[in-house]
């Protein structure tokens, strides 16, 4: 028997972007062949895509761990990799997504309603991508930023014309499983159902949704019992119908006790979604009063008291028997009727468009502020900083001479100067901690050296050709020397 699961967390790993190739075209007769390293391809996304034959999250409860795939790096002959492929995620209509601290994200309404839930990493660009009139044959490559990992919280909002409420043992189930063709389990158990059951209706021409909400109990609005986790699938319904035991044996209760302390729950609870509120507060939608089992004849009796006085709130009164069959068609007809009015007042919810938001020209690319770990030293933050250092090959001094270009262009410098900064302050940037000299002029003001060098940068700790040419030579002589002697 599958399981009816409505909250769950997953944990979605974007794919991570290829890393750029570093490469020069070698070909005969063509001894300046320029760099030819093509860019590394895009990571993958992992998209959540409303899906209307999916009614639980029951995969994510199994397979909670979701992956896109990794881009390609890029090749040589300026062939760029490929994309890595996006994963698509199927929910259920009515998936609302939440981060770890409760902040809605998305509501997701309507077939084919998309969310990005982790974005892939951009590809790295290749060294002829980074190619110059001061930096004609680059020694490095941008490395590929790795894909977006977020943990994230499904909530599924069940999205049903009518919903029935009441005590636990009410007969919500079996009226189910009468007006559709759901067939939910029903027995006399002396506990509520654990989980909504949705059916299908159908009145003349016309079709509609039904969802038996579990059995709510007084303080449900407060978290009492299971009442939260099964008040929010009343959020979106129409309709709400009370079903009330009119054959109960428990002392105390009655038809009429039993309305009004579930509207008491109902009016204390407030949708937590703005689209939810649109519909208006749970204790404003329409109402229909059924008074079930009313094959007993105790239970007949006792809806003759109270029919006329709950008349009187102006709700239409149903008498019915799940397992007699009785009334069950001027109620299902009656129910169509006010989903129908519903209808015509509200829009059915389409797919949301995507919506393209530029930044602006000139907003902030960063911020400087002190360090509170380390005396005199500086943090700097923000999307394009962080970016360009993920994406830096720290082995590399040329690319390093290049992460200082493109912060200094930023005006990074600039800022930590007007900070008060001084020569040789820690700065940190995404985690990477830099001895600061103010004084590091352009690249376009800086001789070229070899590939993958920079002569700003005192730190190289690689031995050159021409260097390991002349310890080979001084190794030679002095072995020549130390054979003379032996000779001699």
């Amino acid at each position: 028997m599958s399981r009816f699961i409505d909250r769950v967390t997953i944990d979605a790993v974007a794919g991570s972007g290829g890393h750029g190739c570093s490469s020069v075209h070698r070909e005969k007769f063509k001894p300046l062949g320029g760099p030819d390293g093509g860019n590394g391809g895009s990571g993958g996304d992992v998209i959540l895509v409303v899906d209307p034959q999916v009614h639980t999250l029951l995969d994510f409860h199994f397979r909670p761990h979701a992956k896109a795939g990794n881009g390609k790096p890029g090749e040589g002959g300026n062939r760029s990799g490929a994309n890595g492929e996006s994963l698509i995620l199927k929910v259920p209509d009515g998936t609302v997504v939440l981060d770890t601290d409760g902040t809605v994200l998305a509501d997701l309404v309507g077939e084919g309603t998309e969310f990005v839930a982790s974005q892939g990493g951009r590809g790295g660009l290749g060294n002829a991508a980074l190619a110059s009139r001061a930096r004609k044959a680059p020694g490095f490559a941008l490395l590929g930023e790795p894909g977006e990992e977020r943990q994230l919280v499904l909530e599924l909002k069940s999205v049903a014309d009518v919903g029935l409420v009441g005590f636990p043992s009410a007969g919500k189930s079996s009226l189910v499983s009468v007006l559709s063709a759901a067939k939910p389990k029903i027995a006399d158990y002396p506990f509520t159902t654990l989980a909504p059951n949705l059916g299908v209706v159908t009145a003349g021409e016309d079709t509609f949704t039904i969802a038996d909400v579990p059995g709510l109990i007084p303080g449900a609005s407060q978290g009492r019992g299971l009442g939260l986790d099964f008040l929010r699938h009343l959020e979106r319904c129409a309709v709400l119908a009370h079903v009330v035991d009119c054959a109960t044996l428990e002392p105390g209760r009655d038809p009429v006790s039993d309305i009004d302390a579930l509207e008491a729950e109902l009016a204390a609870y407030q949708p937590v979604l703005a689209q939810d509120q649109s519909l208006g507060d749970l204790a404003d939608r329409p109402r229909i009063v059924v008074l079930n089992k009313v094959d007993i004849p105790e239970a007949d009796e006792l809806a003759d008291l109270v029919e006329d006085e709950i008349a009187e709130r102006g709700w239409p009164v149903f008498r019915v028997s799940a397992v007699a069959h009785k009334g069950l068609q001027e109620l299902k007809y009656a129910l169509s009727a006010q989903v129908a009015e519903y209808r015509r007042e509200h829009e059915k919810p389409v797919a949301r468009r995507v919506v393209l938001r530029p930044k602006a020209v000139d907003r902030t690319e960063f911020t400087v502020a002190a360090d509170p770990d380390i005396e005199g030293g500086f943090i700097v933050r923000g999307e394009r900083p962080e970016r360009w250092i993920r994406q830096t090959q720290f082995d590399n001094d040329e690319a390093v001479g290049y992460l200082a270009d493109r912060l200094n262009r930023l005006g990074v410098e600039e800022a930590l100067v007007k900070r008060g900064a001084k020569a040789g302050a820690a700065v940190t940037i995404a985690g990477v901690t830099f001895d600061w000299e103010p004084t590091v002029p352009m690249s376009e003001d800086v001789p070229l050296t070899g590939r993958g060098t920079d002569i700003r940068l005192e730190r190289n700790d690689r031995v050159g050709a021409a260097e390991r040419k002349a310890a080979r030579k001084q190794r030679r002589l002095s072995e020549d020397e130390t054979d003379e002697d032996t000779i001699e």
